[in-house]
């Protein structure tokens, strides 16, 4: 699907030739109604005119007791309504036109994978996330379809001549028997829904539950119970047939009936009752949130694209461009998948219930991102307003077409970036590519940023690197080992097989030092030849682009690539999953490309392949490990740390309640950590008490700022007794005996405890979009 007619526009933010102009989905959407309402009356007509009859004594006639006017009505009622519905659902795919472009076509490269993510979304796996939720929208969905399917079925076999007709005798008791299956599990979803909602009222679906919950759920509750009444007053008006016992719930229900008096005017209410709520269906349809009917399955399939998982959107060169606004703070500003995502959205509010901002009190809640947005765009419409994606209160009107009128500055910088609410969207709703976008308006058009990060600005700018310290000192770390670590100039030909690029934090944070002299002693106990920078090396650019400021990103990252180029670097080891990150998926989008691999997928490389002898290794220590954002989510990269930990002798490998995709962020991720927190608990002293409560005497880390966010946590919490480390420094205190406390769990229930499953090439960038998506992910 290609919104975009006059030009396509890449990934990389290249304007490409003139694409060919086609019809606009708004026109595709009322041609469907059109179609869809043309073979409706043709149906109808030649129903009337041409009617067939089924001689088999083992079959159903179709409007049996309903009279023509009756039938009349319904093939002139239903053609009407679908071309109303088409009308109102194109009004709602104008305002996705007013997006920019965003190259989301289906290819033979992407095909396969566009497939899987459809089939993910409708075969419920992505719901199933949420078990009971799961289970409960998947009786509904798959029982509406079952259902939707054996009407269309009955219908096609109506119109058929009498010697091509096949719904009779023993095919005809299996579909009587399939469309009550479908019917008892469609009510069954309807009343445990009602009973979820309004009994057990669960907080994100509580604040969010409006009029037309109740309108959406009784009309599907209408439609269920007066399908069987229906069918059982049918049964009985024909005198309950033996074969009808194959309509399990009908044809016992039909002996209620036996001799009513009455019963065919009966049978006729039932009917125009269930007729009207199949209507109420068909009208609530485009304008309530049971447009996600559609809009969600498309989203699922449109799920995939050329840019990287962890990567955020690119930029034109703001030296060069002509561009004078940057970011989002209008609708047009936002893609037309962007716009797609706020129709798509189910209001399910699961990525409130995992995003650390909203569970630590923080205004930023994802769902309302998504919902605010969508609100602006719904009411703006130069078209005429339609409805939002889900009621809200009069007062909280939009005059203007300007997603700031609904969202504040201060929601948008809570966010850590940690991608947690993306992750868990059942629907694959894009939700940080639009807080990032509208962080690039407020930092680059409007100065509107947190005091202190003008700081980190300045910093960057000026030193190169966020904490402000001279580049002299950048390898000043390697003071702490007994031997030299070469440092090459910029300048001069890159000899070596890696680059271990140290980051700012590695280089400048006295905790973090630590781990990068561990990090280095490992690799020359492997014996793997590698040089670092020094002086030469500056910030990738991470917390300036996570914060809006494509400026000094492009700044930072342009002098790295520049230097790394004209080096001749080609393969880089890094400590940092920021740096990991950048280096690995942002920095295609500038001209550099390398093979980037984080420390622990090296690591474990270096101990599969025997060249870290771990023979005489142990660490007889609890340890919980926590996973990174920018590792984990952003990269798929959850096993190897793990893998590292528990190739350890004696170690106890815990996992805390939310690890793996579903793991909390310590954070500092979204440039966060050059941020004050002051509104609600802190995230790193949420995510230490999880640690706590694990019983565990060490916690690993594998992320410089996910070691001094939860180590300041867990002594805020009183217990200077644990031991916060990197996996490098927990592996190198295993190595020289400085793991003590027995525990008695042997190396191999460890490794049953860190995962399984295929290590990743020791020279890809990231495990991108693999299907491991974390180690609790139910």
């Amino acid at each position: 699907m290609a919104i975009q007619a006059e030009q396509a526009t890449t990934e990389t933010g290249q304007t490409g030739p003139p694409a060919k102009r086609r019809l606009k989905p708004s026109t595709l959407s009322i041609l469907l109604g059109l179609g869809v309402a043309a073979f409706t009356i043709f149906s109808g007509v030649l129903a009337a005119v041409a009617p067939e009859h089924d001689p088999s004594p083992i079959q159903r006639e179709v409007f049996d007791n309903i009279p023509s006017p009756l039938r009349a009505l319904f093939y002139t009622i239903l053609p009407v309504l679908f071309v109303g519905g088409s009308w109102l659902f194109a009004q709602r795919v104008r305002n996705w036109e007013r997006g920019q472009p965003d190259d989301r076509r289906t290819t033979k490269k992407n095909v396969g994978r566009r497939m899987a993510d459809f089939r993910a979304g409708v075969y419920m796996r992505t719901l199933m996330r949420d078990p009971a939720a799961g289970l409960m929208h998947s009786l509904i969905y798959f029982g509406f379809l079952v259902l939707l399917a054996v009407t269309t079925v009955d219908e096609i076999n109506h119109l058929l001549p009498t010697g091509a007709k096949f719904l009779h005798g023993t095919t005809y008791q299996a579909y009587a028997a399939v469309a009550d299956v479908a019917g008892v599990a469609f009510t069954l979803g309807i009343v445990w829904a009602a009973f979820r909602r309004y009994i057990q009222r669960p907080y994100r679906l509580k604040i969010k539950t409006r009029p037309e919950d109740g309108v959406i759920l009784g009309t599907f509750f209408l439609i269920g119970v007066t399908g069987f009444f229906t069918e059982a007053l049918r049964i009985a008006l024909v005198g309950r047939p033996g074969f009808e016992k194959w309509a399990f719930v009908g044809y016992p229900m039909s002996g209620w009936f036996d001799g009513m008096s009455r019963l065919a005017t009966v049978h006729q209410v039932l009917w125009l009752t269930h007729f009207a709520g199949f209507l109420t269906f068909l009208l609530i349809l485009p304008v309530t949130k049971l447009r996600h009917m559609f809009t969600s399955p498309l989203n699922m399939y449109l799920r995939d694209r050329e840019r990287p998982k962890g990567a955020m959107k690119p930029m034109p060169n703001l030296m060069e461009t002509d561009l004078e606004s940057f970011g989002a703070s209008v609708v047009s500003d936002f893609t037309w998948k962007q716009l797609l995502d706020t129709d798509a959205c189910t209001v399910c509010g699961r990525c409130t219930s995992v995003c650390p901002a909203n569970q630590t009190g923080k205004p930023l809640d994802p769902r309302e991102i998504v919902l605010k947005v969508g609100q602006v765009m719904s009411e703006s419409a130069p078209h005429g307003p339609v409805s939002p994606v889900v009621g809200h209160e009069p007062e909280l009107t939009v005059t203007a077409d300007n997603v700031f009128q609904r969202i504040s500055a201060e929601e948008i910088w809570a966010c850590t970036s940690c991608k947690a609410c993306d992750e868990i969207c059942p629907v694959n709703i894009e939700i940080l590519d639009k807080i990032l976008d509208m962080r690039r308006y407020l930092s680059l058009m409007e100065s509107n940023f947190p005091t202190e990060l003008g700081n980190a600005y300045r910093s960057m700018e000026n030193s190169g690197n966020p904490w402000g310290m001279s580049q002299g000192e950048r390898a000043d770390w390697a003071k702490a080992l007994p031997d030299e670590v070469e440092v090459v100039d910029g300048g001069s030909p890159f000899q070596h097989e890696y680059l271990y690029w140290v980051g700012c934090a590695g280089s400048f944070d006295d905790k973090n030092k630590k781990v990068t002299v561990a990090t280095a002693k490992l690799l020359r106990r492997a014996g793997v030849d590698f040089a670092i920078l020094g002086p030469s090396e500056t910030c990738t650019g991470d917390p300036a682009r996570r914060s809006g400021n494509e400026y000094i990103f492009q700044m930072l990252a342009t002098q790295n690539i520049e230097t790394m180029n004209g080096m001749g670097v080609t393969k880089i080891i890094t400590q940092c999953p920021h740096c990991f990150n950048t280096l690995g998926n942002e920095y295609p989008q500038l001209g550099g490309n390398y093979e980037v691999i984080h420390h622990s997928q090296f690591l474990e490389y270096l101990i599969e392949s025997g060249k870290l002898d771990l023979a005489d290794a142990r660490l007889d220590e609890r340890v919980t490990y926590h996973d990174s954002c920018y590792l984990g989510r952003h990269n798929d990269v959850y096993l190897a740390p793990r893998r590292v930990l528990g190739s350890l002798k004696g170690i106890d490998i815990v996992e805390m309640g939310q690890s793996g995709s579903r793991g909390m962020c310590c954070g500092a991720g979204g440039a966060r950590m050059w941020m004050e927190e002051s509104t609600g608990k802190k995230v790193n002293t949420e995510r230490s008490q999880q640690a706590i409560a694990t019983g565990a005497t060490r916690v690993a880390t594998a992320c410089p700022f996910c070691y001094i966010m939860l180590d300041d946590g867990v002594k805020e919490n009183g217990r200077d007794d644990i031991v916060v480390q990197d996996i490098s420094m927990h592996l190198l205190d295993a190595i020289e005996g400085r793991g003590s406390t027995p525990v008695g769990v042997t190396a191999a229930a460890s490794a049953a405890a860190a995962g399984t499953g295929d290590a990743p090439d020791m020279h890809q960038p990231a495990e991108h979009g693999a299907d491991d998506t974390g180690v609790d992910d139910t």
